[in-house]
């Protein structure tokens, strides 16, 4: 028990700097507990990698890392540069936008997608590995 806390550790560390950041950034606006949803999945798959590997990513085969690592790619990624672009306002991207905020709006359900296919694509490398 104690090493899968461990090896959890980061992955929690990591999600709560980036929940926090997406606070921060949406200014406490309506959609921060929406846009924590990737990153709640992602926990959830983590602890359930963790588990299945008895404390360690690969002791059940690859199938789950390669999972979870598929999934965090294009939910996270996406989530934390969208987060980013909307905070610097990259290139002018939300200049003629009547309301940017609503960028947050849909972008979870876009995130989970994006990273159930990357889940789903890094499950089946896993498998023939």
């Amino acid at each position: 028990m104690r090493i899968l806390i461990v090896r959890f550790l980061p992955v929690l560390l990591v999600t709560m700097a980036a929940g926090i950041w997406f606070n921060y950034v949406q200014d406490g606006g309506p959609f921060v507990l929406r846009n924590l949803t990737p990153l709640a999945g992602l926990v959830v798959l983590s602890i359930v990698a963790l588990s299945r590997g008895t404390g360690s990513w690969t002791g059940s085969g690859w199938r789950w890392p390669l999972g979870v690592l598929g999934f965090s790619i294009p939910a996270l990624g996406l989530s934390l540069y969208l987060h980013y672009a909307f905070s610097v306002n990259l290139n002018g991207l939300f200049d003629e936008a009547a309301d940017p905020g609503q960028l947050f709006r849909f972008l979870p359900a876009y995130t989970l997608v994006a990273g159930g296919i990357g889940f789903a694509i890094g499950w089946l490398v896993g498998r023939n590995i």
